[in-house]
């Protein structure tokens, strides 16, 4: 193959995985894969002379394929210049003052404001174009609905997703279709969703990184980011240097990130000129402007082990391979453990058995990862039976991506129930303090959990679990002390925790302040009506009945009375001063603590509260009284009174302090 062929070849190979990248889908290689073959092609192309039109070293980010209205971008958001040598940003930086800040690995929006009021989010797109996702204004934390500087202001930052809440989010869907290969993947796919409800719950959050435009004049970088900071924006962290003291803090940005103390991901740091009209003075290119910034990518250590064995773990029904090899000192760490993600990975990567030569690296610094197979020994052994019950297992072949998964076959496995299990432990259920999907996994797969009732037995296995990895004494002291506090539950917490379908939180409520839990007990087992409960009709009574109706449900409902204490607070009757009132709430909320607790209020004085504006609605809530939503627009269209949180406390919650 002559270098002209090479650099079809390699720009076919960087665009789809860009594609796949940039739209959420799984990717076909790792960052450490992507670098090298662009570092490749930026080699080829300057000694040829010849670049392609669709050339990825000359275009910013890629087309999106989401739903939803394009957009042209008002200042295009170009990428950044990168190198991996120290000596190349000494030298970008001159004698001039700079800003060094983390590079985020999340998903870039473009936010827009005039007269104070947010009016637009785009996403970045290919830098010139992106799409109108501002219907998700109120699902994605850290994006102000007001900010205090007037007058047309854009800012430029990163939607991220946490590590602990990919980890979560990620071990709780079950189908190999929806799974996403890392956090950035995640915020991607979460960002293309239509309901804002769904985008919530997945935690996302927006790190703004620049200024792009403000009326008045603010030259200093440093102050602009102040600014941004002083109208409610979270802003990437960034440390004031210069080309003498660059290195050290170059360091220490480093260091922070090799000792897990970045729960966000981020894949480089950043300089930038503090003087930013001389950053606008650099030429355009179709990829970056020449002095906007530039990207300093870490120098991946490649570190070579031997294979001791895959391990296989089940969660949920999926059986996911984890490779163990002999321990190796990378990046300040001793590592010994690496995903391989399922079958699909392990072949394009030619894993074998014990004895071949691994390639590991830590992926930004933090995720050890096998990148290649140096030298391989015996063949890729797939496991005929599920660790955790020892059924029959079954590869599937995903219809969407084609990946290769494989599943235990038996709809009862324990590993089947983590998604369960979580909501059993989550706060508003049992509270047990610490206990993380990842632990549950684990201990799921050691065969210590099997039922709900087994989390108050862990004491049993603590000898173990003090000698698995990552545990200890002080661990298991803390998760015993977790256990015990928890084994007092109030029995909306327990109703909740037996994630019976259509039960939730509220329902849950409901039953209890009715009838107490002797009550709910025996009208679940003995099918006794529960439709003169609010919020319990028909269907969800066949929900609790069929619940019970299971033998194993019934018996692991049992199980758990023995081991937990029943605390029943007192039923106070208050005076139902609402009945019959319908609200709706929408907005943020101030004096009460949260949109929930406002519902409790309404709900526990007989109104109720719903998501929607009808003829049927007293009152929309909502702060913002003058906004032009969706739901205001309709309560004006139809009559509806649009009130203040303050106006509602006046009227009917006088006893709350404003």
């Amino acid at each position: 193959m002559n270098k002209e062929e090479r650099i079809k070849e390699l720009v076919d190979i960087l665009n789809e995985a860009s594609r796949r990248y940039y739209n959420g889908m799984e990717e076909m290689m790792s960052n450490f894969e992507w670098d090298a073959l662009f570092d490749e092609l930026s080699v080829l192309e300057n000694e040829t002379g010849i670049v392609l039109p669709d050339s990825p070293t000359k275009r910013a980010g890629y087309e999106e394929e989401e739903k939803g209205e394009k957009e042209e971008h008002e200042f295009p958001a170009l990428s950044l210049a990168k190198t991996k040598d120290i000596e190349e940003l000494k030298a970008f930086a001159g004698e001039r003052d700079i800003y060094l800040s983390y590079k985020l690995d999340g998903l870039t929006l473009v936010v827009t404001y005039d007269g104070g009021k947010l009016t637009k989010i785009l996403t970045r797109g290919n830098g010139h174009i992106g799409t109108n996702i501002t219907k998700l204004k109120t699902a994605i934390n850290g994006i102000p609905s007001e900010i205090k500087e007037k007058g047309h202001v854009v800012v430029r930052g990163e939607a991220l997703i946490s590590y602990t809440d990919f980890e979560i989010i990620n071990d709780t869907i079950e189908s190999e279709d929806e799974r996403y290969a890392n956090p950035r993947n995640l915020a991607s796919g979460t960002l293309s969703l239509d309901d804002p409800e769904e985008v919530k719950k997945r935690n996302v959050r927006f790190v703004a990184f620049t200024l792009v435009h403000l009326d008045r004049e603010l030259v200093s970088f440093g102050d602009r980011m102040k600014l941004l900071k002083d109208n409610g924006f979270e802003v990437v962290e960034h440390k004031a240097t210069n080309r003498d003291s660059l290195k050290a803090v170059v360091d220490e940005f480093t260091e922070k990130v090799e000792q897990g103390k970045m729960d966000y991901p981020v894949d480089g740091l950043v300089i930038t000129y503090d003087d930013t009209d001389y950053a606008r003075t650099g030429s355009v290119t179709g990829h970056h402007a020449t002095r906007a910034g530039l990207a300093f990518k870490w120098q991946d250590t490649v570190v070579k082990s031997k294979l001791l064995f895959v391990e296989w773990s089940c969660a949920i029904s999926t059986i996911s391979p984890v490779a163990v090899f002999e321990p190796v000192e990378l990046e300040g760490t001793t590592v010994q453990r690496a995903s391989l993600c399922n079958i699909s990975e392990m072949e394009r990567l030619g894993i074998g058995s014990e004895g071949s030569t691994l390639d590991i690296i830590k992926s930004n610094k933090i995720i050890p990862k096998v990148v290649a197979v140096e030298e391989k020994c015996g063949e890729l052994i797939i496991p005929d039976k599920c660790p955790v019950c020892g059924s029959p297992t079954k590869i599937e072949i995903s219809k969407k991506s084609g990946t290769k998964t494989l599943r235990c076959t038996n709809q009862k496995c324990p590993a089947k129930s983590i998604k369960r299990f979580n909501r059993f432990v989550s706060k508003q259920g049992m509270d047990i303090d610490g206990m993380s999907i990842q632990t549950i996994v684990r201990f799921v797969n050691e065969g210590f959990i099997h039922n709900a009732a087994d989390f108050f037995k862990l004491n049993r296995f603590y000898e173990k679990i003090e000698g698995l990895e990552g545990f200890g004494e002080k661990s298991v002291a803390n998760l015993d002390a977790a256990i015990k506090k928890s084994r007092k539950v109030n029995p909306v917490n327990l109703i909740f925790s037996l994630c019976i379908p259509k039960i939730g939180y509220d329902a849950a409520k409901q039953i209890i302040n009715a009838m107490g839990f002797s009550a709910f007990k025996d009208a679940a087992i003995s099918k006794s009506d529960f439709e003169g409960i609010k919020l319990i009709g028909n269907e969800r009574t066949k929900c609790i009945h069929d619940y019970f109706d299971d033998q194993d449900n019934l018996k692991e409902f049992n199980d758990l009375l023995e081991v937990v204490d029943i605390v029943e607070e007192e039923r106070i009757e208050v005076e139902k001063t609402l009945s019959g009132m319908v609200f709706v709430v929408t907005g943020d909320v101030f004096n009460y603590k949260n949109r929930n607790e406002l519902k409790d209020y309404i709900e526990s004085r007989g109104g109720t509260v719903t998501g929607s504006v009808s003829s049927k609605t007293n009152y929309l809530i909502n702060n913002d009284v003058e906004s032009t939503s969706s739901k205001n627009k309709k309560a004006k269209e139809i009559g509806i009174p649009i009130i203040s949180e303050d106006e509602f406390i006046r009227r009917f919650n006088p006893t709350r302090s404003l």
